[in-house]
């Protein structure tokens, strides 16, 4: 159980990132992204550090996905060896005999009906 907890933990950091990478990225829009300006000689141009973006999003997308199947097969096999529960009562009634409670009231305690509706003129 150690492990889908560790395993859990990573994927919600490694989605994290993922968001932020994506809302940092410049979209057609702008976005939140990197902003126009800025010198192109400096340590990262934007043109590189859109490439460094995009490429940071794919491994991302790929290490979410690799840790959704790894959850899932660590999920699987800590679930594998339990039984069936058949605990529930699946007794069935034949329709001849009546069930308490389900259907039509009985006669006597139907509501008798004197022909008066209350509201409605004749």
């Amino acid at each position: 159980m150690s492990l889908f907890l560790f395993l859990t933990v990573v994927q919600a950091i490694v989605a994290f990132a993922l968001v932020v990478v994506v809302l940092m990225q410049r979209s057609e829009g702008g976005g939140l992204g990197i902003g126009g300006g800025g010198s192109p000689g400096g340590l990262m141009s934007a043109r590189g550090a859109a490439d460094f973006l995009t490429r940071t999003t794919k491994w991302l997308a790929v290490l979410f996905v690799g840790l959704s199947i790894a959850l899932a097969a660590v999920a699987i096999g800590a679930t594998s060896g339990r039984s069936i529960d058949d605990s529930l009562d699946r007794t069935v009634v034949p329709a001849s005999q009546p069930v308490e409670g389900v259907g039509a009231a009985p006669a006597e305690q139907a509501p008798a009906d004197d022909g008066a509706l209350s509201g409605v003129a004749e």
